[in-house]
């Protein structure tokens, strides 16, 4: 273990030493993954390109238990790859798997989710004679992609935040010829040292720092750590608290993100939807809000900075623009906000009117009813022979 984390640390700069710890854990929990009731997903992100993501794939595929390295897959392909001893899958540009134009890929994100837990078959129909067949789902995956993953697959991974290098900060260059032979010789250790441990990690219950889904998702690396023994179960559990926690934080900055985007659509609805708003208008009208975080947020309130910095993930800032009485003045057009808007805080859809709903809207209103065309029938209602019977 201390071998195959001086190894990564060679070749890829990680955020954090704990973050380290948790990526050597997740590649020796593959190697058990046939023992263990949760498959923790590896979720590696990065707000640009050039982070490390596709490299820490890379040292992944030649150190984890049968890897499967894709860049774009099917559903279909997945199902019938899964089986008892299941791959590794290592899914690159995982962006554009579930990024606005990847189209539909519900069937892989269920699969996704479906697959951090044992007994979760998919049902299809399958073969010649049509007959609905289980496909497994169970297998350990990690997903690079620029920017978080949906919600449902974040919820059930170790996240990895990737950054780009800083000046001096160095690693050793990937190269097949060298690189390759050293990490499978790792990849063939652990196994040997892994393998004859499956029953033993089946029957471990380990103490855990968090809970829940958490929980879940930890356990298998605490599981290694502690079949590892000596430093490895404290590191281990100091790391899933650090991450967990840090993941809190990045759901609660969300969490803030989104009202920003509610609330600045709601000064454009008082506004009467101007095309622009000058960022000092705009920000005055949030720090108003009595029940908003606004008047509180960081210091001494919100700030443009602030307000700036909150609305750069959605390609939000402003601009110069000039208003009606031709002066000039930084300003959010209305127009950088409908795309987010519709992604993160889209209107409820108004409920379809019930039958009747309309006639009895017109008459509230004091117009009287559309008078009925046609020839009413002679008779009592139901004709002569009375009302129809109820079936």
């Amino acid at each position: 273990m201390d071998d195959l984390r001086a190894a990564i640390d060679r070749y890829v700069v990680l955020p954090s030493d704990e973050v380290l710890t948790a990526v050597t854990l997740w590649v020796a929990a593959s190697h058990i993954q046939p023992a263990l009731q949760h498959a923790p997903r590896l979720a590696v992100v990065g707000p640009t390109k050039g982070c490390g993501k596709s490299r820490v794939l890379d040292v992944l595929h030649e150190t984890v238990h049968k890897p499967m390295m894709t860049v774009n897959t099917s559903p279909a392909v997945v199902f019938r790859i899964i089986g008892e001893d299941p791959p590794t899958l290592l899914v690159d540009e995982a962006d554009t798997i579930f990024g606005p134009k990847a189209g539909d890929k519900e069937d892989l994100r269920g699969l996704l989710n479906a697959g951090h837990q044992r007994n979760r078959p998919a049902w299809r129909i399958s073969g010649p004679e049509h007959k609905p067949t289980a496909f497994p789902t169970f297998a350990m995956a990690a997903l690079a992609g620029i920017g978080d993953l949906p919600d449902t697959i974040m919820d059930r991974a170790v996240v990895l935040r990737m950054q780009k290098r800083k000046p001096g900060e160095k690693v050793a260059p990937f190269r097949s010829r060298h690189s390759v032979p050293e990490l499978n010789a790792l990849r063939d250790r652990l196994a040997a040292w892994l393998n004859p441990l499956r029953g033993t990690a089946h029957r471990l219950v380990p103490p855990m720092p968090v809970e829940d889904r958490a929980a879940d998702t930890w356990e298998p690396l605490v599981i290694v750590a502690d079949l590892a023994g000596g430093h490895w179960p404290a590191q281990a559990r100091a790391a899933c608290l650090a991450m967990t926690r840090n993941e809190v934080v990045q759901d609660e900055q969300t969490t803030l993100k989104t009202r920003l985007l509610r609330d600045i659509r709601r000064v454009f609805e008082h506004q009467g939807d101007k095309e622009a708003l000058r960022s000092q208008d705009l920000l005055a009208a949030l720090l108003q809000d009595a029940e908003a975080p606004w008047a509180e947020y960081g210091t001494k309130g919100l700030n443009a900075y602030h307000l700036a910095n909150l609305l750069r993930d959605f390609g939000i800032s402003p601009a110069n623009h000039r208003f009606e009485n031709g002066r000039q003045a930084k300003a959010y057009s209305r127009n950088q906000f409908l795309d987010a808007w519709a992604r993160y805080c889209p209107d409820p859809a108004p409920p379809a009117p019930a039958a009747g709903e309309t006639v009895l809207a017109r008459r509230a209103q004091g117009k009287p009813p559309t008078p009925p065309t046609g020839t009413l029938p002679a008779g009592p209602p139901g004709g002569p022979v009375g009302p129809r019977p109820t079936r």
